[in-house]
């Protein structure tokens, strides 16, 4: 299965999710599946069997996947820990620098002020210009001798460090135009569930679009700008997904950038656009899918899945229950209906999510 290709399923698996309430029975729908529509449960016992699997291959195979993912969930798990030691350790850092920012440090020279004036008060021989820095030279000596021991370097070192940064996606995932993408030498990059957008930087001369020269295909995206001598490529590459070119286009923001959209073919996440580039880490990025890319069916769909999820949780009729006791309170008034003039009680009826076809 192809990286992020796992996340096409997400909405359908939560509605379901939501629909039985508890990851038990979550399990049990999808064993249930397993069990009726397929061969999972079905033993070879012969070699003349075409379908099933040979004695405790089916359980291997859960395990198998449950292991896969345990493993992702501890690493998680340490990747976090280390993420938290490491905050820990800059805040002490910083702590510590500010401490030693806020300790005084008296003026060298004072000591020297206040020997010299007497000589010069009552008119004596004044020190010639190599003396007095003398003078200065070992006045100061002793007092820098009498700080703290390492209180100059610490202070140093302090005024050195650079300010601590947050995470390279977090950097990105403040600015616009890398929004669950990344910042590149010659362009930068933003995803959401169904397209990408690029923004290549074009020179301040370049206004109009025969300046430009764009070709996008399927597997591949070259942006280049017509220069006095030449066509100079600003990027160009193998993509690591494919696109669908008919959905693709690209326009031209004078004097600033190339604007290139590039429609996905497959809906997942992609964590680079050109083959042989540096990856992001698509665990840190924002997966939730815009609304505006479900099309009008699957809203409705959500829809009846929200409003069946709230339902149940107050104890009330869901959709499907709803539908079937309209279609007998119907029947119960209908002409010879043995309970016409009875109050209609839909507690007498069990309906199952699978007796109505939406």
């Amino acid at each position: 299965m192809e990286p992020g290709a796992a996340e096409l399923y997400d909405q359908a698996l939560l509605g379901i999710l939501q629909h039985v309430g508890n990851v038990q029975d979550f399990l049990r729908v999808l064993f249930g599946f397993l069990y009726r529509k397929t061969d999972f449960y079905r033993l070879l016992r012969h070699p003349s069997d075409r379908m099933g699997f040979p004695p405790g291959a089916a359980q291997a195979l859960v395990l198998q996947v449950f292991q896969t993912f345990d493993r992702m969930a501890r690493q998680d798990d340490e990747k976090r820990r280390k993420e938290l030691e490491e905050k820990m350790r800059r805040k002490e850092e910083e702590a510590a620098a500010a401490e030693v920012k806020q300790e005084p440090v008296p003026a060298p020279v004072q000591e020297v002020e206040v020997n010299s004036t007497p000589d010069l008060a009552s008119g004596g021989p004044t020190e010639p210009p190599g003396q007095l820095g003398t003078m200065h030279e070992a006045a100061s000596g002793p007092q820098r001798d009498a700080e703290p021991p390492g209180t100059d370097a610490a202070a140093a070192q302090a005024r050195r460090a650079p300010p601590s940064l947050p995470k390279r996606q977090e950097q990105f995932q403040r600015n616009p135009d890398s929004y669950n993408g990344a910042v590149r030498e010659n362009y930068t990059w933003s995803q959401d569930y169904t397209d990408l957008e690029l923004k290549v930087p074009v020179p301040k001369h370049v206004v109009k679009g025969r300046q430009v020269s764009v070709a996008i295909s399927s597997s591949s995206v070259r942006v280049a700008v017509q220069e006095d001598s030449g066509e100079r490529v600003l990027m160009e590459g193998r993509l690591t997904h494919k696109v669908n070119t008919e959905s693709s286009l690209w326009s031209l923001e004078p004097g600033k950038c190339v604007l290139v959209s590039l429609n996905k073919a497959g809906e997942y996440w992609w964590s680079a656009v050109l083959e042989g580039e540096e990856h992001i880490d698509i665990d840190q990025i924002n997966k939730e899918r815009s609304m505006a890319t479900v099309d009008e069916e699957e809203h409705a769909v959500l829809d009846r899945l929200t409003f069946d999820y709230h339902q149940k949780l107050q104890g009330k009729p869901q959709s499907h229950e709803l539908k079937v006791h309209e279609m007998l309170k119907k029947g119960w008034e209908a002409e010879g209906s043995p309970f016409r003039g009875q109050r209609f009680d839909p507690a007498m009826f069990t309906i199952s999510p699978g007796a109505v076809q939406f």
